[in-house]
């Protein structure tokens, strides 16, 4: 009887103390819950291609056959060239790819030429030529599967990664 009173009273104890502790997240000894700031404060590792992503997106899209960078893939290229002012230290590499349609070669050389558009206006915002480097995928590395306009504009990019 006495084992059950003293287990009962141990069992009541523990979980007294436990719903006490409604400061169990705080660590700044201010009262408040810094565990959901600190929470916030995560996110992609500075410098990195996850922040690359978030802070100025990856790709820039291309019309059928062209080379030639629109208004909104400038403004792209714009943020990006600002993302690797912050990160000096970054280098990265444009590989431009193509839709399905075309010849291997064909494609091979206009993804070339996408590339080195992004390049050159990268360079033309003050990143140094040696961070920059491009390859061209053709038709081999499709963003999008499918065979329809939706999927053939989503994969006529040039798309910039971290090295």
């Amino acid at each position: 009887m006495k084992l059950n009173t003293f287990g009962a009273l141990g069992l009541a104890l523990a979980l007294a103390a436990c719903a006490g502790n409604s400061d169990q997240g705080n660590t700044s000894g201010t009262g408040q819950d810094t565990s959901a700031q600190q929470s916030t404060n995560t996110g992609p590792v500075p410098g990195s291609e996850a922040d690359l992503v978030a802070s100025a997106g990856d790709r820039v899209f291309f019309q059928l056959n062209q080379n030639q960078l629109s208004s909104e893939a400038r403004a792209t290229l714009d943020k990006q060239a600002s993302w690797l002012a912050r990160y000096p230290q970054v280098n990265v590499m444009v590989a431009g790819n193509c839709d399905d349609r075309g010849t291997e070669e064909y494609n091979i050389a206009l993804g070339q030429r996408r590339a080195n558009a992004a390049r050159a206006y990268l360079e033309a915002q003050g990143v140094n030529a040696s961070r920059i480097t491009t390859i061209s995928y053709g038709k081999d590395r499709p963003s999008v599967d499918g065979d329809g306009e939706d999927a053939w504009a989503q994969n006529r990019n040039a798309i910039t990664s971290v090295r």
